[in-house]
């Protein structure tokens, strides 16, 4: 019974250790002020779904999809088109 017990606190403890850095990493989204900042961390903009498409013409860098982070930075998505940011 010890060992099962141990075995599941080490499984749910690595879980843990997966997820953090996971929910950091979008936390950490919050702090960017403007587009140069985001850029830094994602290239090509944050789009809210894969569907979407881009208005204003070529981009050198596709898009990450993330809802969560385009939701925190719709006002950075000037031309309204689903991604925040694009290049």
């Amino acid at each position: 019974m010890k060992k099962i017990v141990k075995s599941m606190f080490i499984s749910a403890f690595a879980i843990t250790l997966l997820v953090a850095p996971i929910q950091s990493t979008e936390a950490a989204a919050a702090k960017y002020q403007n587009c140069k900042e985001l850029n830094k961390a994602y290239p090509g903009g944050v789009a809210k779904n894969a569907k979407v498409q881009n208005k204003g013409g070529k981009t050198k860098y596709k898009p990450t999809v993330s809802p969560s982070l385009y939701n925190l930075h719709t006002g950075m998505d000037r031309d309204k088109d689903g991604i925040a940011c694009e290049r």
